[in-house]
């Protein structure tokens, strides 16, 4: 995973990440091999999601990939907005690049006194067609209490963007259980969020994983992450939890050794305007619900992703909902012959079968008219995506979600 260089599309890496892990969050898998990441909000959500994981992933080749799924919650503060990037990506005044050893070191120093084993390091030097690499290290550490991984990804994000806000946000409990998360603003209007959670979120290993992620005015973006064994995945549990403290991590992520290695990297492209932003999948979705249904919980945001969850008095059952405008090319990849074609050119696809757990189902009603507009509804015999099935059946009939998807409301406003 050192390979990875700075400027490739984050899309390819994390439909990989995903194909490795299995993860937990996909409504739509056909959509997923199709284009990599489904577009609009729900792609936003996977892409934060990912952050805390995957750039771990991307420092500790040693020990395979990561993901944390779908934060949303409450968001603190959003971070200022000081710089705009500009057009073209550019390393930022004239700082020097660092080596791959020079990565390891510096994690190493930053560290409590203790036995490092298993070291790597990406650094900053341009390759060969003049990529600059994303920077990280990751290494096992032991101070005695047993063996633990950690790692250290440096980036640079937007200031004020999609992504340094929602570096400000704790997880949406509905895709991520955890024990604890606090974000806090630090003295240098830096964010910081801390979370204590699970590698697995279904709890099938007592693998701790613990982050701090944090990002400054400027958009300098480190990710601190660290876990309770010698690996992220396959590896004994060697202690009750990871070696640095909520405080440490902080440190560690705020060190100013890590904002002189994000200074030599390119400026990030302004973000583009992402699609949906006048659709209101949320509050189409909660409106257009059957009747007796009780909503239990509801996603916090209100685009062209939404998820709800539902009890009906037989058990809990979530509903997601992918609201995107301009999918006409992934049209031959989502609908084949077995697919029904309504007189106005509208096609309808419907899936039963498994959920991401094997006790888990998982149906879909998968829509697109003729000029390309999608609506995909999903629903699940859990209340989660990541918990144990609570009935034999989701809480919607497939006829239910069909005459949902088609409704003419979730265009009303676009």
């Amino acid at each position: 995973m050192f390979t990875d260089q700075y400027e490739d599309p984050f899309e390819e890496r994390l439909a990989a990440a995903l194909h490795e892990t299995g993860g937990g969050f996909d409504t739509d898998r056909t959509a997923l091999a199709a284009r990599g990441a489904v577009r609009g909000r729900r792609k936003r959500f996977v892409r934060r999601a990912a952050v805390a994981g995957s750039t771990a992933s991307v420092v500790l080749a040693c020990v395979g990939g990561a993901l944390v799924l779908r934060p949303g919650g409450t968001a603190a503060e959003a971070v200022p907005s000081s710089v705009t990037a500009s057009a073209k990506p550019k390393p930022s005044g004239t700082a020097t690049h660092t080596t791959d050893e020079q990565m390891i070191e510096t994690l190493k120093s930053l560290l409590p006194k203790g036995d490092f084993s298993e070291e790597r390091g990406q650094g900053t030097e341009p390759t060969d067609d003049r990529k600059v690499s994303a920077p990280s290290a990751g290494l096992v550490f032991d101070d005695g209490a047993g063996a633990a991984a950690i790692g250290v990804s440096v980036g640079r994000v937007q200031p004020g963007g999609t992504e340094a806000r929602q570096a400000a946000q704790c997880p949406d409990r509905v895709y991520i259980p955890y024990d604890a998360c606090r974000t806090s603003r630090l003295a240098d209007g830096s964010v910081v969020t801390v979370l204590q959670r699970y590698e697995y979120p279904d709890r099938r290993a007592d693998t701790k994983l613990w982050s701090a992620e944090l990002v400054t005015p400027t958009g300098q973006h480190i990710t601190v992450s660290e876990w309770n064994a010698a690996a992220e995945k396959d590896r004994p549990v060697t202690r009750t939890d990871p070696p640095l403290t909520p405080a440490q991590l902080t440190r560690l992520a705020a060190a100013k050794e890590w904002r002189t290695v994000a200074n030599a990297l390119p400026a990030p492209l302004p973000e583009p305007e992402l699609p949906g932003s006048d659709l209101h999948a949320r509050s189409n979705l909660l409106a257009l619900l059957p009747k007796g249904l009780k909503v239990t919980a509801k996603s916090s945001d209100d685009g062209d992703f939404a998820y709800a969850v539902v009890d009906d008095g037989k058990g809990r059952s979530m509903v997601q909902v992918n609201v995107q405008p301009d999918m006409l090319d992934a049209a031959g990849d989502l609908f084949d012959s077995s697919s029904e074609t309504l007189p106005d050119g509208t096609r309808v696809a419907v899936r039963q079968g498994p959920g991401d757990r094997g006790d888990q189902v998982m149906w879909t009603v998968d829509t697109m008219r003729a000029d390309g507009r999608r609506v995909v509804i999903s629903a699940f015999n859990a209340g989660t995506q990541i918990e144990p099935a609570t009935r034999e059946t989701p809480a919607l009939t497939i006829a239910q979600m069909r005459k949902m998807a088609l409704d003419a409301r979730w265009w009303s406003g676009s």
